[in-house]
């Protein structure tokens, strides 16, 4: 291959790069425009029914709720660090903060389940008897927490399953120190996930 070519090429690869990196910050974008939406409607119904909010959120378990929040901002560093390992062409070092930061997001839906489980197990969850004999604040504000966790847990499955395959393929040698875009956009993703339950878990465990 010629000078030129050489650098034809690489100016390619650099375009591709870029492209694909706005791509994922544009599909970013369209996901904090939904939970935007969503936050604005949990504003509303907060502002409409305060006292029966704040009555509906004592019953959440702030301790499981605080456990979490360091589990993800654990994982989003692990995410880093293992981006940051493969730069230095630490292949090794980049699939175990990887393996880690699964085991993370594991632990969170653990507790995410446990938790949903002890509110089912109370008959608190949308439609049921014990739920739809409470107030409007405390109906809304369960509906919204199943919605709004709901859809946060479904985030955190597809960030799972986009690790495992970013994991996969480093160990196959098709993402390297070279060409990690693959990755980086994993990770971008993989923070989004923990900026959005960084807002959830002041909004429906520490209201007062």
């Amino acid at each position: 291959m010629t000078q030129n070519n050489a650098a034809e090429h690489n100016h390619d690869i650099h375009r591709d790069d870029v492209g694909s990196k706005m791509g994922m910050w544009l599909f970013l974008i369209t996901e904090l425009l939904l939970f935007g939406g969503l936050f604005l409607v949990y504003a509303v119904y907060r502002f409409t029914f305060p006292e029966q909010f704040s009555l509906a959120a004592m019953e959440l378990n702030t301790t499981v709720g605080t456990l979490n929040t360091i589990i993800l901002l654990t994982s989003s560093l692990t995410v880093a660090l293992s981006i940051a390992a493969l730069q230095k062409k630490n292949k090794f070092l980049s699939v175990i903060f990887l393996v880690l930061t699964e085991i993370f997001a594991l632990e969170f839906m653990v507790n995410k389940y446990f938790e949903w489980s002890a509110k089912i197990s109370h008959g608190i969850y949308p439609g049921s008897e014990e739920l739809l004999n409470r107030s409007d604040g405390e109906i809304l504000f369960f509906g919204l927490y199943y919605t709004m966790t709901g859809i946060h847990g479904l985030h955190v499955i597809i960030g799972m399953v986009l690790l495992f395959i970013m994991m996969i393929l480093i160990i196959k040698n098709k993402i390297t120190s070279d060409n990690l875009i693959s990755l980086e956009n994993s990770g971008l993703y993989w923070h989004l996930v923990d900026l959005i339950w960084i807002f959830l878990f002041p909004l429906f465990y520490l209201i007062n």
